[in-house]
């Protein structure tokens, strides 16, 4: 995708320089000046620095309607938030979702898969390691832990 992407930018690269070439064969003619007197080189010379002139007058002119344009628009702009009013926005809370409640927003009533993952715990009973060790006295439950700290391929 990104090689076709990368082609059709490249074509268009080259159809814009075809483009300026054709454009600019049509409008510029050639110049020849060979052959010219000194006073002919000067009179084309005065020729293209008025066609000059006259191109840059068009263009102050373009780019201070640009500008005039830019400031008018700035200007609306603020007209409108003045228009539109102050309001505060009022403080967002934070809100706790569930998983399954987040897919079930998502996705709909096609979400059928609990998200409870403490379901699929194992259990482990701690009560009755504890009443071992609380039914031995003090060196027994330090033998007791110590023995089952040794594993039997250590010995």
């Amino acid at each position: 995708m990104l090689a076709k992407a990368k082609e059709e930018w490249e074509q268009e690269i080259v159809d814009k320089q075809s483009e300026k070439e054709r454009y600019l064969s049509e409008r510029i003619t050639p110049l020849h000046t060979s052959g010219l007197s000194l006073s002919q080189l000067q009179d084309l010379c005065r020729e293209l620095h008025e066609k000059v002139e006259i191109v840059d007058e068009e263009r102050y002119d373009i780019e201070a309607k640009c500008n005039h344009n830019t400031r008018e628009i700035k200007d609306l702009k603020i007209k409108v938030l003045d228009l539109r009013g102050k309001f505060k926005r009022p403080p967002l809370r934070r809100v706790r979702v569930s998983a399954d409640a987040m897919l079930r927003a998502l996705l709909g009533s096609k979400h059928k898969v609990s998200m409870d993952l403490r379901a699929n715990l194992k259990s482990v009973k701690k009560e009755d390691t504890e009443k071992n060790l609380e039914s031995m006295s003090g060196m027994e439950v330090l033998k007791k832990m110590f023995d089952a700290s040794k594993s039997p391929t250590g010995q």
